[in-house]
């Protein structure tokens, strides 16, 4: 079709690069507290996404096929990018793109950074006040304790990866994550963005890719687990608290840097500057 048919057709790559661009300039203008409370939103929407994952991985173990409870996790946890994606809200990880921006020169690499530092911390608001929320709704105790197992599997397994493990997971994770962001700026519907967002996000979970933000909902939640859950819990598990001795909070801030970092490598050098460079970087000043 013709460029006269772009009304109803999705984008092509250099128009998403374009839009990628102007998305990320306008972000970094936003008011502190409208940023703020965007951030807590997508914090809260991923860990939603979390919480169903997790939910759909217990009692999966010995049922089904590693693959195929991965592959549904995978899908169900899409709801919290597509929650953000459709329903409006900010996410540090997606926010990478935001190098494009700076690349062109939209922007400063300080309110890059000051944008960044925000969505983060509301994200990290977010996540964790959904953590507590579910915590304290008792969600973890269902299916007979089948989900604080899940949970717990999920946050010991994540706090006792190495440093480069972490670093690389997270790399590859963001790839996908901000290749999702991506496909969704250049949708025109509704339908167009879950799609677009559906196998990049099921690809990083079932791969066993980290997401900074997503583990700012599924680590607390174990420790919270761990810290508090009645005794009852552990006599259903035939486990204690002392078989969870490596899920510590200064645990989850060693999974938290590498993860963070890879996370920005990944959607800000192999996705942001990588279209930068292809798309945007012959045009004029301006």
């Amino acid at each position: 079709m013709n460029g006269d048919n772009h009304g109803i057709d999705a984008l092509l790559p250099a128009e998403i690069a374009l839009k990628a661009e102007n998305v990320g300039a306008q972000k970094t203008r936003l008011d502190l507290l409208s940023l703020l409370v965007l951030a807590v939103l997508g914090g809260a929407f991923i860990a939603l996404g979390g919480m169903f994952a997790t939910t759909v991985l217990a009692g999966a173990d010995g049922v089904l096929p590693f693959g195929v409870s991965r592959l549904l996790s995978g899908l169900v946890f899409c709801l919290g990018l597509i929650l953000i994606v459709v329903g409006g809200a900010e996410l540090f990880t997606g926010n990478t793109l935001m190098v494009m921006a700076w690349a062109a020169g939209k922007v400063r690499l300080s309110e890059m950074l000051r944008a960044w530092t925000i969505v983060y911390v509301g994200n990290f608001i977010g996540a964790v006040g959904t953590a507590v929320l579910v915590f304290l709704s008792g969600q973890y105790l269902a299916g007979k304790g089948s989900v604080a197992a899940a949970a717990l599997s999920l946050a010991l397994a994540k706090v006792t990866l190495s440093f480069d493990h972490a670093l690389f997971l997270g790399i590859l994770c963001n790839v996908l994550v901000c290749l999702a962001v991506w496909l969704a700026f250049g949708a025109r519907t509704t339908t167009d963005k879950v799609l677009a967002v559906l196998f990049p996000v099921s690809a990083f979970v079932v791969a066993g890719f980290e997401h900074s933000v997503a583990n700012m909902y599924l680590i607390p939640l174990g420790l919270f687990i761990k810290a508090w859950a009645p005794a009852a819990l552990w006599t259903q598990l035939g486990r204690s608290a002392a078989d969870y001795a490596d899920l510590t909070w200064p645990a989850f801030v060693a999974n938290l840097v590498p993860v963070t970092l890879g996370n920005i490598i990944g959607g800000g050098v192999l996705v942001g500057l990588v279209y930068w460079f292809v798309y945007l970087r012959k045009r004029a000043p301006g």
